[in-house]
This record gives structure tokens, sequence and C-alpha cells, in this order.
């Protein structure tokens, strides 16, 4: 029996140029007219010259499309249908920076498996993700796509990610190919400007936004996405630095790249290409491998071989690359396998899928502020008042790039509420404010006076759905739709008041933080928000998630991380008082760092204990550390272990995460935790861009965050 390999080289053999190229051309389905869809393009599908389609599902239409390819066409080459998976296909769990908020490695990438489940069952065999890119301005709105600001993390949950869509066998029916995006650096695009220029030192690129790529890769993902941007002066989809000499060179990459919507064609507006032709020819030969929607393989590609522009082995290999692909899934062998309407029906909505997103959905939420133990509420509270539009809004709960989500099915947080109060409750709700609009002064009043009969105030503010995604970046991340002027009016009340944010980025919310005792962060949570938000609400679930990224204290910080570097002027030293990298007006910390989020319990951090004062290559370094729930109730804590480089050959951050665990602790009692560090761990990428070690003294942290952290100090000899 052939395996793989040997099967493409015989199929490859008796391709055309023209049935070569065709394998390299995607289109989007719904960017093609019906006229064309029934006509021309059908021909070309039956001619060769067509690889994949996106923006296309159901099994009835993807057997008819696949039909004309196996069935019509000269070699009987399947298509591949895609689609942007990002946070679920039917089921809609939370978006991916608030899944990311969990730290729970097991549940992320169930939330991918599911999602593969769901889209294999709907005829689907790839995804546009997960995006892996490091972002640290807010301003950015795919921020809301990746896993937040810190690579270490950031890297583990990539191959969560591509483990949930991928399993380790795609000859499954029920896997679908994976695709790390974009690469590289999209997530450091100047000014926070979607689709901008992006500078950098290699140095910065090797170790914060290339560390999640490389994980993904060792993951087995099937596809890496090229970016929009370009990097250092060189587009990315032909940097072929990137592509070529790390991806598919360094790294051994053995997958595709395909581009992003029309990346090809768009290296003319970058001022790289002259034309169409010159686009395909740069970006072929950058080692780029499919063309997304743009046409300039199918129109110049054919041209740029026979002139010898472009090289046949180079074809060859990206063709290959794609076939490879192809026979993985084992759509040689059985075209329709992803086609089975029984299967479809079944498995979409299934109710454990339902289940486990108001799981994932009540474990993303993050608890900011709890004065006065404000909550959990009471579920016999007599009157609850919630305000805010969207609160009441199901399509704004499902965020930014929800695939095929309905939001008839969405429970919205009234709803969740409603549901989860005692009998005798009474639940009032005011809009308070316009959705896409400015809220005029009657919707406030009415607001503030709806507020007034109640008990106990729910308020509901942040951004729709849609302003986080895809080329929605903001120069303004604070509340919008006069969200404020109704937080203040609400605020002058004499009503205890519970304030929950649905956003896809960390906000400017330091009004809400000095006004009100209670603060959830409830992002943007899925189909089962509303239940998910009110467990957490009334204390069925007690929150546990943990934020991925900074919250600025005021968009001046911006960019904002942790993870940053010293100056030769630190604030906090004592010889420089005045004279210190500081802003003259706010303080330099943020409102809520990274790491941070708080319980309806209480824990307590003993003192850091090393079994070694120093270790050597080899060996490995315990941190100990006992944790003590102090509270009443029983809760979730995610430990968090830092280190810093105190004198390296290449200055390092202040701290640097490299170890977490999530544990239970019941009231009163308390866990040794205990975590290893090796040599490794305290490599870095040095001036040559080598990951190395050197001897020297360390600062090893444990906390509950990347804030407030006990510290002990080792040696590495």
């Amino acid at each position: 029996m052939l395996t793989i390999d040997q099967r493409v080289e015989v199929l490859l053999k008796q391709m055309s140029l023209e049935e070569k190229i065709g394998q390299l051309n995607q289109y989007n389905w719904k960017a093609i007219d019906e006229r064309t869809r029934s006509g021309s393009l059908l021909n070309e599908i039956r001619e060769g010259k067509v690889g994949s389609f996106f923006n296309v599902s159901g099994t009835e239409q993807l057997a008819a499309i696949q039909k004309i390819a196996v069935e019509q066409s000269r070699l009987k080459v399947p298509l591949l249908f895609a689609h942007d998976i990002i946070h679920g296909y039917k089921t809609i769990f939370p978006v991916p920076l608030a899944e990311a908020a969990t730290w729970d490695l097991d549940l992320i990438e169930k939330s991918a498996r599911i999602a593969a489940i769901e889209a294999s069952a709907a005829g689907l065999h790839w995804t546009f993700a997960p995006m892996v890119d490091i972002a640290r301005d807010p301003r950015w709105g795919r921020i809301m796509e990746g896993a937040g600001e810190d690579p270490y993390l950031g890297s583990l949950i990539a191959a969560a990610r591509v483990r949930g869509f991928q399993c380790s066998d795609l000859s499954r029916p029920d896997t679908i190919l994976a695709c790390a995006k974009h690469f590289a650096a999209y997530g450091a695009a100047e000014a926070g400007r979607e689709y901008n220029t992006t500078d950098m030192s290699l140095l910065r690129l090797w170790e914060v936004y290339l560390p999640p790529f490389k994980a993904a890769v060792d993951a087995g993902v099937a596809t890496v996405m090229n970016s929009f941007n370009e990097l250092n002066g060189i587009p990315s989809s032909a940097n072929k630095y990137l592509v070529t000499d790390v991806l598919k060179n360094k790294w051994e990459f053995d997958g595709f790249v395909i581009s992003d919507y029309k990346a090809f064609f768009e290296l003319i507006a970058h001022g790289y290409a002259e034309d169409r032709a010159h686009a395909a020819d740069l970006a072929i030969n950058a080692g780029s491998d499919m063309d997304m929607q743009s046409g300039v393989f199918t129109d110049h590609l054919a041209g740029l071989v026979t002139s010898g522009r472009v090289k046949q082995e180079r074809l060859d290999d990206a063709v290959r690359r794609v076939l490879k692909a192809k026979f993985a899934l084992g759509l040689f062998d059985d075209p329709y396998r992803y086609c089975d309407p029984d299967r479809e029906k079944k498995l979409i909505l299934h109710p454990d899928h339902i289940k486990f997103a108001r799981e994932i959905a009540a474990k993303s939420i993050v608890l900011l502020k709890n004065d006065n133990k404000t909550l959990p509420l009471k579920k016999d509270v007599k009157t609850i008042a919630v305000i805010g539009a969207l609160a009441d809004s199901k399509i704004d709960m499902l965020g930014s790039w929800h695939a095929e989500g309905d939001s008839d099915v969405v429970v919205t947080i009234l709803e969740g509420i409603k549901a989860k109060v005692a009998p005798g409750t009474t639940v009032l709700f005011a809009p308070g404010y316009q959705l896409h609009g400015v809220a005029g002064a009657d919707q406030i009043d009415y607001a503030v006076e709806t507020a007034e009969r109640a008990d106990l105030v729910i308020l509901t503010v942040g951004e729709n759905g849609d302003m986080t995604g895809e080329c929605t970046s903001r120069a303004d991340i604070g509340l919008p739709y006069n969200q404020d002027d109704l937080a203040a009016e609400i605020a002058k009340l004499n009503v205890p008041t519970v304030v929950l944010l649905a956003n896809g980025r960390p906000l400017t919310v330091k009004n809400l933080r000095d006004s009100f005792p209670a603060i959830l962060e409830t992002w943007f949570l899925g189909t089962q928000a509303g239940n998910a938000v009110a467990d957490v609400l009334f204390g069925d679930v007690n929150p546990s998630g943990k934020l991925p990224v900074t919250f600025p204290l005021a968009l001046g910080q911006v960019p904002i991380c942790y993870n940053h570097k010293n100056t030769g002027r630190p604030l906090h030293a004592k010889d420089t008082p005045v004279h210190a990298s500081m802003y003259s007006d706010i303080p330099n910390d943020p409102l809520y760092p990274f790491g941070f989020g708080l319980s309806y319990t209480t824990f307590e951090y003993s003192d850091v204990r090393l079994n070694k004062t120093a270790i050597k290559n080899g060996e490995s370094l315990r941190v100990s550390v006992t944790v003590k729930n102090t509270g009443r109730l029983a809760g979730d804590e995610i430990v968090q272990v830092y280190i810093r480089d105190l004198v390296a050959s290449v200055t390092r951050p202040v701290k640097e995460l490299k170890r977490f665990c999530k544990i239970r602790i019941e009231p009163g009692q308390s866990r040794n935790v205990e975590f290893f560090l090796t040599a490794s761990d305290l490599a870095f990428c040095d001036q040559d861009l080598n990951f190395k070690t050197e001897p020297g003294r360390f600062v090893v942290f444990v906390g509950p965050n990347s804030r407030d952290l006990k510290q002990a100090s080792f040696g590495l000899e």
C-alpha cells in the first residue's frame, strides 16, 4: 500500500501546469455572484482550476460542489472547504480572549474539539484558527481573537487549540485542519490600527511574537496564514525570511501557507509589487503556497513558470503540500466523508455542547472587584433592576467571528437572571443607552427611575459585539454610547450596584472601579452567556478567571504589558525619585494587572520555598508554596510563577511567566503546590538570535497575579 507521500507524487506527475496552479487557488463562495456560481465557476471546478472554497457550509451544498470536482474533473481531486471557526461553529463559546481568561488548557482544547465536531459535521474540512498573535495594544480590534499579551501563555493556548481542532489523526471524520495566523507580528501594528505597519527588532520578534507560532508548528498545525502587515519593510505574504527561512526551513513546517484575504494583490498597495504578475512572483518565491481570493496565481503563475521566474520545483512544492493535506483528511478515499446529513442533524447544537458552553463561559468570567462581599447575590432579592441594553441583546453576546452562530438560541443576560432568581423576585429592565448610537437624556432618566425602584441594580455596560474583531480598531477604548453618563447617574443612587462588563478588549474604566463595589468582566460569552453570568452572579459558580491581558488605567499607557523592560531610571529606584521613567499625571501601574482575578473566597500564600540555592544545566529547581483558603467557600485559584534574570548580556523583562496551575481548595484547607524549573526555562534570545542560558542570579515569584507576589532568589551556575 502506498504512503501518502507516494500517492502525492503519483498524482503530481499526472497534473498539468494549469491543474497544479488550480490547487493553489481559493475562492470566497459568498463573494461570487449566483450567475457565476452556476456557470463559469462550475466549469473552473471541472477544469481543475480551483483547489478550495471558504464561506460555504452545510452538507447538502458541499456535497453538490464536491461532486463536480471528483466526478466531472479529469483527475478527480477533491476540494477543501474552509470557514472562520474561531470560537465555535453553531454552538458559540466565549471569544478567544475570554477563553484565555480560564487559564485552563483542557477547557480550551475541548472548546476547539467541539467546534471541530460541529464544523466537520456541517461538511467543513478547515478552519482559519487559531489566531496566535500576541497583542499588547487594546486599540487593536483583533485582540479579542487571540490569547492576550504573554508569549508563554499564548504558546500553550496555541498548541491546545491546534490539538482540539486536529486531534492526533486527521483521518478521523470529526477533525479539521487548523491554521495558525497571522504570520507574523500582526498584533504589533503601529498605533493599534488594523493592517498597519509593524516595525521591530528581530530580538523582540523572536522573544515575543514568534513563540506561539513555533508552539503551533510543534503541535502539528496543518496550515499557516500570512499576516496583512509588513514587517520591517517587507510585507509578510512576500517575506522570504518569515515564510521560507524561519517557518519552512528552520522550523521544518511541512504544511502549507495561505495568504490572508487578497493579501497577494495588496502587495501593490504596499508599494512592494509593480503589478499583479509581480505580486504573484514575489509571493510564491517567498514561500507562500495558496492564494486566497486575489486570483494573481490563476492569472499569472503559468506565465511565471514558463518564463523561468518561478521554478517548477517551487510550484511543485506548494502543490505537494496542499495535496498532502487532502490525502491526510482522507478525501481521496472518500470525498463525501464529511457530508453526512444525519451526523449534521445529530451533532449541531448537541445538548452536551450547550452544557459545555455554559461551563466554559462561567469559567471565563473574571471578578475584578468585590468590596463588602457584594457578590454573590441572593436569589430572593425582592426587586432587581437590570440596566443596560447589552443585557437584553442576543446578537452581541456572540461577539465577533461567530461563524454560523444563531442569535435565536442565545440566552441573554436578562433571561439568565430571570431564570435564576426566586419566584417572588421582580426583575425590572431599562436599556439606559442605545446600541449603535447615543443615548438621549430620556433613556438615562428612565433607567435611573427604574433603578430607584429596586433593591439591587445590575448595570451592564461595554461594547456591542461587532466593536471588536477585524477592522475595529478604536482610538478611544472607553465606554461608548454615553454609558459613562448613565453609570455616573446610577452611582449617585443609594442602591447596591453590580457592574457587568461586556467587551472583547480591555477598556479604560477607572470611573467604574472608583464608583461601584462589584465588577465582573463577562466578555462576550456566546450561546450560553446569560446562564453563565447568572451562575456566577448568584454564586452557583465561584469565579476563577484571571486576566490574560493588562487593563490600562488610561489610554496614554498603551501599549502596556506586565513583562516590560526596566530602564536606567526605573520608577522605584531610590536614587532617582524625580527623574524616573514615569508619567507626570498618572501612575505607571495599570488599572488591573495581567493575571488578576478575584474569587468569592480568599487565598493566603506562604513564603516561597526552594530546594536549592543554585542549579546547574541538567538539574531542576523545586519551587514550593502553600496556598490556604481563608474564606467560607470552596474556590479555584490559579497559582502563577514568574522569573527575573537580574543581569544578562541582553536586558531581560522585570517578570516572565514560566508556570501556572489551577487548584481547588475547600474552606479552611491548605494545599502545597510545587513547580519545577530547569535551566531551559531561564534561556533567552541573545544578540545573535540564539536561545541560550547564562550563569547568574535569578528571582522567582509566586502569587495570584503578576503584581501581588512572594519571591525568593537562586543562581544558575
